[in-house]
Formats: C-alpha cells, sequence, structure tokens
C-alpha cells in the first residue's frame, strides 16, 4: 500500500480549517500534520475566498517553510486566479463548491505525484493563454516554452546527430565561435557538465 500524503491545512477562519482537517483525517490516503511539523509536509492545503495578498504571503511563507507542494482551495477561481496562481507557483486549484472529501484527496495525490489539478472548464482558457504567449511574447523574441530558443534547439539537435562543431557552423551559416557560444552559454544557463549532457538533459525533458 502506498505511503500517505503528508497534508498541512491552512486557512484564515481556524472552524473551517478544522473542519477540512477533520474531513482528510478520516482518508488512509492523508495523514494531516500540523503546524510545528509543517517541514514534513508533502502538500500544503491553502482554503480561502479568493487569491488576494494575503494569502500570497501564506503560500511564499509555506514554500519557504519547506513544504515542496501546493493546492488552493477558493471560493473564487476566474481566470486572473489561473494566472496569479500559476505565478505563485501553486500546484493545484480546486473550486470550494466542488471541494468534496474525495475531490480533494484526488487533487491531494495527483499534486504529490507530480501533477497538476485545474478546473475542466478553466483548462481550455489556460491553454488558449499558454498559446497567446507563445505567439505574442516568446516566439518575437525567438523563446520557446522549453526554455531552448529555436537557434539553441537546432544546434543541440545537430549534436544529437553526432555533427562536430565546424559541420555545425556549416549547417546553420554560422561562426565556429557563434556554435561554441551557443553551447557554452547553454550549459551554462542550465548547469551541465558538456555537450553530451545537454543532448541527454534535452532528450530526456523532451526539448529536441
Amino acid at each position: 500500500m502506498q505511503a500517505p500524503v503528508t497534508t498541512y491545512v491552512y486557512a484564515d477562519d481556524p472552524i473551517l480549517a478544522a473542519g477540512v482537517s477533520t474531513q482528510l483525517r478520516m482518508r488512509p490516503e492523508i495523514r494531516v500534520v500540523e503546524a510545528a511539523d509543517l517541514d514534513r509536509a508533502d502538500v500544503a492545503v491553502i482554503v480561502a475566498d479568493s487569491l488576494d495578498d494575503d494569502v500570497c504571503r501564506v503560500l511564499k511563507a509555506v514554500q519557504r517553510g519547506g513544504v515542496p507542494r501546493t493546492i488552493l482551495v477558493a471560493r473564487v477561481i476566474d481566470d486572473a486566479t489561473l494566472a496569479a496562481a500559476a505565478e505563485a507557483g501553486v500546484a493545484g486549484l480546486v473550486r470550494r463548491a466542488d471541494a468534496t472529501p474525495d475531490s480533494l484527496v484526488r487533487a491531494i495525490t495527483r499534486v504529490a505525484a507530480g501533477e497538476g489539478e485545474v478546473p475542466a472548464d478553466l483548462l481550455g482558457r489556460l491553454l488558449g493563454q499558454v498559446g497567446r504567449l507563445q505567439r505574442q511574447v516568446l516566439a518575437p523574441r525567438g523563446l520557446a516554452f522549453s526554455g531552448l530558443s529555436d537557434r539553441e534547439a537546432r544546434v543541440l539537435r545537430l549534436v544529437a546527430d553526432g555533427h562536430d562543431t565546424a559541420e555545425i557552423a556549416t549547417e546553420q551559416s554560422y561562426s565556429q565561435r557563434t556554435v561554441k557560444n551557443i553551447l557554452h552559454d547553454l550549459t551554462t544557463r542550465l548547469q551541465l557538465k558538456n555537450r553530451s549532457h545537454a543532448v541527454a538533459y534535452a532528450v530526456r525533458e523532451g526539448l529536441i
């Protein structure tokens, strides 16, 4: 049997916090911890009306306390909340109206496994926002969500195909110094050891 997910619950209303904690304590998949054991939690569940400045401060404090993943359970989750939650590093969003014990446990276990949780009706809008950001902001600057520019991705693909610096320079109409600089910047930024490490990283992360 899989070990229970260690979970910390916060709400500015102590009665609400106690209610959510009580519901989760009844589930074998979850082990609720108190604030004193915050650094042992795998997931923090933050219950609030909306994602305002106070809640953002709580999220940052919880993250500084060592909790790797957070879930926001909010009464209002709209496009603005979606964007602010992503910026705040929130891994899961659940509307309070939908926050049954089953849905909370599902969200906690998914987030603990490294996945995300977003209300289904917002997923399409999220993808639309991502597409607009790529087209309007990143693409004009030669950037992509992969973290690699088009130029870096092309050079890495050629390295992966076994081409040396001179061949890549000829293929891309670059100088050899430019190719070396591209690879140096890439390995430095991603803290990689060498070209082989860069290629392995890019393949593993699905970047090329």
